[in-house]
């Protein structure tokens, strides 16, 4: 089920959630237009290692550390292992970041969504305290957006598309309800595997953050489970 549109208008320009994309993509090109062992180094060095993170290894004394390893929580948010994961999270994020941008006005919203992504790289560091694997991407601080997006407009409709099936308008809550799941399913049969893949406990953590937080970010005048709104693909 891939997201194309939703169906809910915002009243402020999503200048914030734009600023975020365009950060994403233009570290994504750097990384791409380094040579291969740059580029690792770059990843190792800007990436959250979940060993180092916690003190529980290092990087070798004659290595040059870029940042202190906790500022990594942050840095890694703006990183990503590949054009689809890149894709993926940006268009997530351009879906439903403008509304919860507009549901809590722009500096509120960065705060929760950084807030949230350090949040998310914990849960996933936590799950495997001794891996020296980098962590990178969004996708913790998008979870939370899809999140807060449940409890305030699950009502909504997003057009998705099926494969093989074609479009069709869905209902949020349960587009993201299924997303969810999924990540719950995913995670529950990744534990004790070895290697890289997917962070899914990064994005339940940040899933649950952003569900457990909205209420202290959104504004007043924002209720919870707001009605959907016109279909402004039907005009």
């Amino acid at each position: 089920m891939i997201p194309l549109h939703d169906d809910n208008p915002t009243e402020r320009f999503p200048f914030v959630t734009i600023i975020f994309i365009a950060v994403c993509v233009s570290v994504f090109l750097y990384q791409e237009s380094l040579p291969q062992n740059p580029g690792q180094a770059f990843v190792f060095h800007y990436g959250a290692i979940p060993a180092i993170v916690f003190g529980q290894a290092a990087f070798p004394e004659d290595t040059a550390v870029a940042i202190p390893a906790s500022l990594t929580l942050l840095t890694s948010m703006f990183l990503h292992g590949g054009w689809m994961h890149l894709l993926g999270n940006m268009l997530y994020l351009w879906i439903f970041g403008n509304n919860i941008e507009d549901a809590m006005g722009h500096v509120k919203y960065v705060v929760f969504y950084i807030l949230c992504g350090v949040l998310a790289a914990l849960t996933h560091a936590m799950t495997d305290p001794s891996s020296q694997i980098p962590m990178v991407g969004a996708s913790g601080a998008i979870s939370a957006v899809l999140g807060a997006y449940l409890l305030l407009f699950p009502r909504a409709h997003v057009l998705v598309l099926l494969p093989a099936l074609g479009m069709t308008r869905v209902p949020a809550g349960v587009v993201l309800g299924m997303w969810f799941v999924t990540q719950l399913v995913s995670g529950g049969m990744s534990i004790g595997a070895q290697g890289g893949g997917v962070a899914f406990f990064a994005h339940i953590g940040g899933f649950v953050a952003g569900m457990a937080l909205i209420g202290l970010f959104k504004r007043p005048d924002v209720p919870f489970f707001s009605p959907g709104r016109s279909r402004r693909w039907d005009r």
